[in-house]
């Protein structure tokens, strides 16, 4: 506005002259605009002041501060300004004429002061808004946690004491999706320990069961044993049946062990120590002519000694359990090997053949209870082998791991603590 307003004064004075009067461009600009601001100054294009007006009072022969190089620049055609640290603002504008040459500069001086003050004003605000936003955002945050996080975390651990087969209530009082799925974690933990006491109470009524017959078999065998005399062949034939028909009652009687570990912690096995590697190559031993009736070269690596806390008898089984698996599960031709070793404060049996293999979406549910693979009806069995051999492994406070590749073959592996290496806890047996 200030501009438009010089140059009505140019524009008058243009109109004056041609009419043959004289009129003073400055002081006219100046009587105009001297209100506009604290200061008001006119320059020439020679950088001269010519006008000045202070509170709007013209004022004459006066000596302000000038910025040279401000005034140099709005006479080059750009608006020009400078602000000074005591929050003055110098604010140069080009004023041309009717040849729209730079003519003069009208520059006005005000104090902005208060626009600082303002700024620190809305800066604190600024500052308060952010803490208030922070601590709410922090509150917040801490809401979230408990009522979002904290039940999913609760939930995760109930899928992995589920997993352990720890079926416990899911207790949540919410009436969303998560309240929803704590009861149907609850219906799945109900229906999965009907289930797996329902395999368990199977296995527990089947030894029963076979106790009889396999003690008139024994008892059969025996009196078969004792009363041959004469061939040698023969007496020996019933000497074998006597040995399985104890190594079968055996195996019975593991497995009514077993259903009592379904009741019972590792505490009620009665173990001794015992040098795994040692006790890897006596059943390898034993093993080893089941293997060469097949074809199967049976391999035993030699270790250094692993000594661990177990249940020989049951250890032994579960080896022979893995062994007789491998071979089963393998063909004329191959390999099967047993490697005793010790990495840290753990032993480690491992039973590598090179048989059928199993399927990568089957590995994780081949140690379930009656579970057989769907390529194992190559070969007999129940599906309980692998099952209990993890019992016994897990009661040692062992673990079983199975690795395996369909077609290239199975690599199952018992891992247990070194003897002293855990806590030992008084048998109840």
């Amino acid at each position: 506005m200030s501009e438009l307003s010089f140059r009505e004064v140019l524009a008058n004075h243009e109109r004056s002259k041609a009419e043959g009067q004289v009129t003073n461009v400055p002081r006219s600009a100046l009587e105009t605009l001297k209100a506009t601001g604290k200061e008001v100054r006119i320059y020439d294009r020679n950088q001269k002041l010519v006008g000045l007006a202070v509170n709007g009072i013209i004022v004459k022969d006066g000596h302000p501060l000038i910025f040279k190089d401000n005034i140099e620049n709005a006479l080059q055609g750009n608006y020009s300004y400078k602000v000074t640290d005591s929050k003055l603002l110098y604010f140069a504008v080009p004023i041309q004429d009717m040849y729209y040459q730079n003519s003069y500069v009208f520059e006005f001086v005000e104090d902005i002061s208060y626009f600082y003050a303002i700024l620190d004003q809305i800066r604190s605000i600024l500052f308060v808004g952010a803490g208030g936003f922070l601590v709410l955002i922090t509150f917040s945050s801490l809401f979230i946690a408990r009522n979002t996080t904290k039940p999913i975390i609760y939930l995760l651990g109930a899928t992995e004491k589920f997993s352990n087969q720890q079926f416990q209530p899911v207790t949540m009082n919410r009436k969303d999706e998560l309240g929803m799925l704590a009861d149907g974690l609850n219906r799945m933990g109900i229906q999965l320990n009907h289930y797996i006491q329902y395999q368990k109470q199977f296995v527990s009524n089947v030894s029963h069961e076979l106790k009889t017959p396999l003690a008139a078999i024994r008892g059969f065998s025996q009196y078969l044993h004792e009363e041959e005399k004469k061939d040698p062949e023969l007496q020996k034939i019933y000497s074998h049946l006597v040995q399985e028909s104890d190594r079968l009652t055996r195996l019975i009687d593991e497995l009514l062990l077993l259903s009592r570990f379904d009741k019972a912690g590792p505490e009620e096995i009665d173990t001794e120590r015992t040098d795994l590697s040692e006790l890897a190559h006596r059943v390898a031993a034993e093993m080893r002519l089941k293997a060469e009736d097949k074809g199967i070269t049976l391999e035993v690596k030699p270790g250094k000694a692993a000594f661990v806390e177990v249940n020989p008898l049951l250890m032994s089984h579960a080896i022979a359990n893995l062994i007789d698996n491998a071979i089963k599960y393998s063909d004329a031709g191959t390999r099967v090997r047993i490697e005793t070793s010790v990495r840290q404060k753990e032993a480690v049996i491992q039973i590598r053949d090179q048989g059928i293999g199993i399927n990568e979406d089957e590995i994780p549910r081949v140690q379930e209870r009656f579970y057989r693979a769907r390529n194992a009806n190559s070969a007999k069995g129940s599906g309980l082998g692998l099952s209990i051999c993890k019992e016994i492994v897990e009661k040692c406070n062992g673990s079983l791991v199975v690795e395996s590749e369909k077609g290239s073959g199975t690599t199952v592996s018992i891992v247990l603590p070194l003897f002293g290496s855990y806590k030992t806890v008084t048998r109840l047996l």
